[in-house]
């Protein structure tokens, strides 16, 4: 299923983007399967790279992640190739998904003793003869080997960020070992997008929290905010995306803005490479 009408210049090469918060419930994995599932029905290729050893976007998507299914674990520890582990997401077509099985749990303690511990997820991608247009990573909610893989692999870094008190807090570590990973590992990686989840406009914290955002971090920041809502959190105990269970619901058109948003500051770089530096 596509959107009539609603197809979106494709990226000129595969943009990776690691969806990363290390606090925990501020829509991290609802936000990554939701902007893959935007993405594929503006008709884009996508794939979803499950990293948390919980598997929530592998249930969000509806793919089977129990012990004996090939995962993305197989990838990092074993080699297998990452085109052995990929399954298509049965409701989205273009949407596909590598997914998490309880062993990773195991994968950080597995990686330390390997060689190239830090871009195995990295060397996995850059094999993968599939086109995609985007890569999705889905972190786990720590600083561990397994979010450093997916910081090596990427290019971008997508924070969602709730409209919550400390919204920012604990923060400043993440952004710390962006810094670090892109110094000493990958030096294409930086903070392309923010993203404010859980956005209730009928409180003035939100819209406090929302413009404290906006003033840190300026032009990351999307223009578009999810909404608080219940058909978000509902979708995944149905082993699916709010763009399939409810696509008429705030959250889904939120979603499918929001993607929007994405792939058209995608295409821009392509349009102003000639423009002095510094120019917004």
């Amino acid at each position: 299923m596509h959107l009539s009408g609603g197809v979106l210049p494709r990226p000129a090469e595969t943009r990776i983007m690691v969806v990363a918060n290390q606090k925990g419930g501020v829509g991290k994995t609802t936000t990554t399967v939701n902007l893959a599932a935007s993405l594929a029905l503006h008709g884009a290729r996508v794939l979803v790279i499950d990293l948390d050893p919980q598997g929530n976007a592998s249930t969000a998507l509806g793919i089977d992640h129990h012990a004996e299914v090939p995962s993305i674990y197989d990838v990092l520890v074993e080699s297998k190739p990452l085109s052995d582990v990929v399954q298509p997401v049965r409701d989205v077509e273009g949407l596909f998904c590598a997914p998490a099985t309880i062993d990773l749990a195991g994968a950080e303690i597995e990686l330390v003793s390997l060689v190239a511990r830090e871009s195995r997820l990295q060397r996995a991608i850059s094999a993968y003869e599939q086109p995609l247009d985007y890569v999705l990573i889905d972190c786990p909610p720590s600083l561990g080997l397994l979010t450093v893989n997916a910081l090596v692999a990427g290019a971008e870094v997508v924070i969602p960020i709730q409209c919550e008190y400390y919204a920012l807090e604990g923060l400043g570590q993440l952004l710390r070992n962006v810094e670090l990973v892109r110094g000493h590992l990958n030096p294409r990686l930086h903070v392309s997008t923010i993203l404010l989840t859980m956005y209730d406009g009928r409180t003035r914290l939100a819209s406090q929290v929302a413009e404290e955002v906006r003033s840190h971090f300026g032009n990351e920041v999307l223009r578009t905010n999810i909404p608080r809502s219940v058909r978000i959190s509902e979708a995944p105990s149905y082993g699916q995306t709010v763009l399939t269970y409810d696509p008429g619901s705030s959250g889904s058109l939120s979603y499918l803005e929001a993607a929007r948003e994405i792939a058209l500051r995608g295409a821009i770089p392509q349009q102003e490479q000639h423009s002095p530096e510094g120019t917004q």
